[in-house]
Order: C-alpha cells, then sequence, then structure tokens
C-alpha cells in the first residue's frame, strides 16, 4: 500500500512550523494591497499588514487557480504517493473547485495514483483544526480512505465562532448593511457569528462592548460542545493582531471546560483582508456548527 501526502491551503491559519513539522504541502491563495501582489514568498509580516489596513488600506484577495493546485499535487505523485487535499470552504473560495478541477485532470495522467479532494467547509484555524484531526489520524495507521470517510462524516462538527472589532468590514463583505455598520460603530455593538453548514459566514448576534463579545464567544461554544464537552479535544483560537483578547478567550475556555491543549495564531492575509483587525475566532468540536 503506498503512503498518502495531506495537503491544504494557507487558510488554515495554521503556523508554517507547523506544515514543515507534519510535511504538509499548501497552495496559497494570494492577495493584493497598495497595488503590489502579494504570495507564497513574498507576504508582509502580519503587524505591517494589519498596521495598513488599520490606517485604512483595503486588501483584496484572490482563490488558487487548477494550475497552481496542481503545480501543488503533482510533485508528490511523482514520487508515489496518494493525496489527501483539505480544501478552503467552498461557502467562502472557489478554491476547492478549482483543487477538485485539478484532481481530476491530474487523475487522468496518474491512473495508478489516488487524489480525494474534500470541502472542508472550514476556514482559518477552523481548517486548521480539521487538518490537525487529518494528521492525527494519519498517525493512527488510518488509510487515505478511512481519514477522507472519518473528515466527510464529521466535518460540521468542526464549529467556528467569532467577533469582529470593525463592522466596516463585514460591510464591505456584504455581511452587514451600512447602516447597521454606522449605527452598530455609534454604539459599539459587536456582532458574533459562525460558519453554518454550507460553510458561509452568518450573523447570529450582537452585543454592546468588545469584552461581552468575547465572552458571548465561550457561551456560543457552551451552548454547541454537547457530546464533545468532555473529550480531551483541542482548542484553536485566531486573531486579528490582538493576542490579548485570544489569551482573554483561552483564559474563559479553560475555567468553564477545562481544556488544557491550545493552540493560538495570527489569522492570515487572506482571511484578515475580509474579517479586519481585531477579529477573534474560536474553534472546537461540537454537536453542532
Amino acid at each position: 500500500m503506498s503512503g498518502y501526502a495531506i495537503t491544504t491551503d494557507n487558510t488554515t491559519d495554521l503556523p508554517y512550523s507547523y506544515y514543515k513539522e507534519h510535511d504538509i504541502e499548501y497552495m496559497y491563495l494570494t492577495y493584493q494591497l497598495e497595488g503590489v501582489n502579494y504570495g507564497k514568498n513574498s507576504e508582509l509580516d502580519f503587524k505591517e499588514f494589519y498596521a495598513k489596513m488599520r490606517a485604512g488600506s483595503m486588501p483584496t484577495t484572490s482563490q488558487v487557480n487548477i494550475e497552481e493546485a496542481k503545480d501543488v499535487m503533482r510533485p508528490l505523485l511523482d514520487e508515489g504517493k496518494d493525496v489527501l487535499h483539505l480544501a478552503f470552504s467552498s461557502g467562502l473560495s472557489g478554491s476547492y473547485n478549482s483543487s477538485r478541477l485539478a484532481a481530476e485532470e491530474l487523475r487522468e495522467e496518474y491512473p495508478e495514483r489516488k487524489i480525494i479532494v474534500i470541502d472542508s467547509l472550514c476556514a482559518s484555524l477552523g481548517e486548521g483544526l480539521f487538518v490537525d484531526k487529518a494528521v492525527e489520524l494519519k498517525k493512527e495507521g488510518k488509510s487515505l480512505e478511512e481519514n477522507a470517510a472519518w473528515l466527510e462524516k464529521n466535518k460540521l462538527n468542526f464549529c467556528h465562532v467569532f467577533t469582529v472589532d470593525d463592522l466596516f468590514h463585514l460591510h464591505r463583505g456584504g455581511r452587514v448593511s451600512k447602516m447597521a455598520a454606522v449605527v452598530g460603530t455609534m454604539i459599539n455593538l459587536k456582532p458574533l457569528l459562525h460558519v453554518d453548514n454550507e460553510g458561509h459566514l452568518i450573523p447570529l448576534n450582537k452585543v454592546r462592548g468588545r469584552k461581552k463579545s468575547l465572552a458571548g464567544l465561550v457561551s456560543m461554544m457552551e451552548e454547541r460542545v454537547g457530546s464533545w464537552r468532555d473529550t480531551k479535544q483541542k482548542i484553536f483560537i485566531s486573531h486579528g493582531d490582538c493576542i490579548e483578547d485570544a489569551e482573554y478567550v483561552e483564559k474563559l475556555v479553560k475555567e468553564k471546560f477545562g481544556y488544557e491543549t491550545f493552540l493560538i495564531n495570527t489569522i492570515g492575509a487572506t482571511i484578515g483582508a475580509h474579517a479586519g483587525p481585531g477579529t477573534v475566532a474560536l474553534f472546537f468540536m461540537g454537536d453542532y456548527r
């Protein structure tokens, strides 16, 4: 039985050291800022990226295309490996479809190899948690097909809840109206959102004040965690250049649930371009999204 490789996208927001440690190749969704294109080998430091956003610069992003997807998969196939690709949510990007079409073409070139592409319906460290589970299953000896089957069966148990600090970035993305952004900003409303079963970002509620919005993430977790509560699960938290707020959420989760294993990392430019500085997102396994 041949071995298999796990591939994904930079939208997992995992530390780059994680990719290296676990031999994971990743596709890169590029972004443009102030007339400059940034990619896998030319990205801005996250501090500089968020500083530019806070100063008013508005980045745009691009999806992975078919050829870029093939460029990541082909070297692994040449090595005699099968490929399990875990893609960024189709509800947020066309990158999953590009990867799916790339896999179809590569199967014709490499008929002896297996390529499975999964629409994770996840984003940021939610996608990272999805990848981490695949890494665990592979280490346990699960085959390519067994790993893919578990992920497909359980992907709607990967819960994403988050809050943003600036409603205008949600307005740019069509999540709230301009009037809601203006009024909400005036009275310090902070939205609570989640990623739904189709992988879309959906506003659920609004609270007044930052601390309440951060505590609201933990309340949303308590509503959803259900039968996963007593598992020794890993909790992932990503943030838009606001590490203290992410650590505050970690503290609240520890106090409420007693979990001990956390990964906190910065939201990368691809996701950050749409969520904005000050975003805090909490990811965990639960009974429903």
